[in-house]
């Protein structure tokens, strides 16, 4: 991404919980700007996965945050059902409450993992990272 971002850019992050607690733990995390070189940021909140689906299928999504532990539909199966149905699927973060569920964090194609309790210096520079990603996939696509 170039230096300068542009203060009318934004990107959608799409944060999925069935706890609003959750929820709100990531929104608060991430902030309006997770980093300085990326654009600001526009939270799209679901506690469903029929939302998250359609938010999906909408394309308009730049990058998700998951709860693994969302239930009914737990966020790998969400991500994993992405990476395969969605086409351009948006990067992907997922929040694990346990260290062993890394390798079904993987199984899940997920980008990124962020173990829970949140620490929202580390979800903000991962949900950044995944930011970038998505903005230099989208350049090299032009």
């Amino acid at each position: 991404m170039s230096a300068t971002v542009s203060t009318d850019d934004k990107m959608r992050v799409l944060v999925y919980s069935d706890d609003a607690s959750t929820r709100e733990k990531v929104r608060q995390a991430i902030g309006r700007r997770p980093a300085g070189d990326v654009p600001l940021v526009e939270i799209v909140e679901c506690a469903t996965h029929a939302k998250v689906v359609q938010h999906f299928d909408s394309g308009e999504i730049d990058v998700a945050v998951l709860d693994a532990e969302a239930q009914p539909a737990g966020g790998m199966g969400v991500a994993r059902q992405a990476k395969d149905e969605v086409h351009d699927c948006p990067p992907i973060c997922l929040l694990i409450a346990r260290r062993d569920d890394r390798w079904l964090a993987e199984w899940s194609r997920a980008e990124a993992v962020v173990p829970q309790p949140i620490d929202p210096v580390v979800l903000a520079e991962t949900v950044a990272d995944l930011m970038r990603r998505r903005l230099s996939t989208r350049l090299s696509a032009r």
